[in-house]
């Protein structure tokens, strides 16, 4: 059976296809101004990473924050239960996920039949998800890319006390002008960011094995500073970004095998 998860997120739309449970195809696009016209982009170039006819699919099912607006779906699945969902298939020891977005953050226990213990989110802020990361780099003038590993050079902690996006990019300025490393500076901004989001982790309770999903999981500075931050170590999901859209595809399998 091949079926398809979309995840129509606030920054990117993600597409994947899979059969028999296996990904066969993947896509990523950014959202911009029309959820609709993006969720058909990626999931007609999905297909075609996939060598898969439209006909062929049996289900899609789409999830994220545009979820509804994904005309092309046949059902609709919450981001919280797609991305276990897709994680537990993953990484199926994964006992604690983070899961990053550009606007949210997400801390989630997951069973060990995949089932979701309890969970927290972070959907009032930014200042713990990629959109903080875009806004940091800018002011740096270095590349998203380039934020994690300038960071992992850092010869010095600089504390970063702003939570707000406008604060924070004043705070980085005067850094700057203080004549600090983009480095160091980098470091602070990763530190601060862990410390918030390790703030909703204990909410849920810190364990072992934790999967770390979403496009800031490729931030490698950020991931290390979290496994610092909880004393444990985090792990980044292969191609983090499209976990949550996996998930999704194997809940429309699901519902179509139910049908």
């Amino acid at each position: 059976m091949i079926t398809v998860g979309i995840d129509s997120g606030s920054q990117s739309t993600k597409a994947v296809v899979i059969r028999d449970g296996e990904i066969i195809g993947k896509s990523k696009t950014l959202t911009e101004f029309d959820a609709t016209k993006a969720a058909r982009e990626a999931y007609e170039s999905a297909l075609k990473d996939a060598g898969v006819d439209e006909k062929e699919v049996a289900a899609i099912s789409a999830t994220g924050a545009g979820r509804l607006l994904a005309e092309i779906a046949s059902s609709v699945v919450n981001e919280v239960s797609a991305a276990a969902r897709g994680t537990h298939a993953a990484v199926p020891e994964t006992e604690l996920l983070i899961d990053i977005g550009a606007e949210t953050c997400r801390a989630i226990r997951i069973q060990e039949d995949g089932g979701i213990r309890n969970y927290e989110i972070n959907d009032k802020c930014a200042s713990g998800a990629g959109t903080f990361i875009e806004s940091m780099a800018r002011t740096l003038e270095i590349t998203t890319e380039e934020m994690g590993p300038a960071s992992l050079r850092h010869t010095k902690d600089l504390p970063m006390n702003a939570q707000c996006v406008v604060f924070a990019e004043s705070e980085v300025i005067s850094l700057i002008h203080r004549q600090e490393k983009i480095e160091d500076i980098a470091y602070g901004v990763h530190v601060g960011i862990a410390n918030r989001i390790s703030s909703l982790v204990r909410r849920v309770g810190i364990t072992d094995n934790i999967t770390m999903t979403g496009g800031p999981a490729r931030n490698e500075g950020l991931v290390d500073c979290l496994s610092k931050e909880l004393g444990r170590p985090v792990r980044a999901a292969e191609d983090p970004e499209y976990v949550t859209a996996y998930g999704a595809a194997l809940y429309a399998a699901e519902a179509a095998t139910k049908q």
